[in-house]
């Protein structure tokens, strides 16, 4: 049970695993208003940035699951390294059906959507592990300009134009599911870039490295493509934000 090894080595040098900067995800942490000692769950947590930043600067407590190894000791290592291994815990294992044990105040799952089938699904499987009362953090893609034909939304990575909303429409998605946002954060496309760029660094390092790996032919064509397949569709079209929600 891991992700797939092209996820790893492209994302090897990430310590957040989308399109938010170090500064965008603290100023999210500080805008939920949440007191120290606050008990959170993050659904795959990657390699712990968000989890572990919180619990240093806000004082929060929590369990962080991931199915990838790599990001699950990453993850580990980044707690040691910020001094609260005390108070956060990070769980390999498939984040799909994860249920805290006991409930939390916060449960999120930033951009990884498909471990609940969906919007619907994640919100569903985040809520069985939340105090009522409690907040969520939802990450997702939406159309920041819509595609103007399917070809280009499939180079945004999404399988149809259908696969996202427009920015208003998904908010109306998450109010239609009897949620009210109550804040959000996010991505522009400096940041878009930071996530996105640095992933074609990390291939050329490991193509360096491993230039007789099994691996290498493919990781070599997706640095060949990436960059110009980026700067035509996804930098230009997807938008990606952090949604804060109360069930109403």
């Amino acid at each position: 049970m891991d992700l797939p090894r092209i996820f790893t080595i492209r994302e090897s040098g990430h310590r957040i695993h989308n399109p938010l900067t170090a500064v965008k995800l603290a100023s999210l942490g500080e805008s939920l208003r949440l007191a120290p000692g606050t008990r959170m769950l993050d659904l795959a947590s990657g390699s712990g940035e968000m989890l572990c930043t919180w619990a240093r600067d806000l004082g929060f407590t929590g369990t962080g699951v991931d199915i990838s190894t790599l990001f699950t000791e990453q993850a580990k290592a980044r707690a040691v390294e910020l001094g609260v291994a005390d108070r956060v815990r990070f769980l390999h294992g498939d984040a799909a059906g994860h249920v805290a044990d006991e409930p939390v105040d916060l449960a999120t799952c930033i951009g990884a959507t498909w471990i609940g089938d969906g919007v619907a699904g994640t919100i569903e499987l985040l809520r069985r592990s939340l105090r009522p009362g409690g907040l969520m953090l939802i990450g997702e893609p939406y159309w920041r300009r819509t595609p103007p034909d399917e070809r280009t939304a499939k180079e945004c990575h999404a399988t149809a134009i259908a696969d996202f909303l427009e920015l208003p429409d998904l908010i109306g998605r998450f109010q239609g599911l009897g949620y009210d946002v109550v804040e959000m954060t996010l991505a522009d496309q400096d940041s878009w870039d930071r996530y996105a760029a640095a992933q074609w660094l990390s291939m050329r390092r490991w193509l360096d490295d491993n230039p007789d790996d099994a691996m290498a032919r493919e990781v070599r064509e997706e640095l060949t493509d990436e960059p110009a397949r980026y700067a035509r569709a996804t930098r230009e079209h997807l938008g990606w934000g952090v949604f804060a929600l109360m069930k109403r």
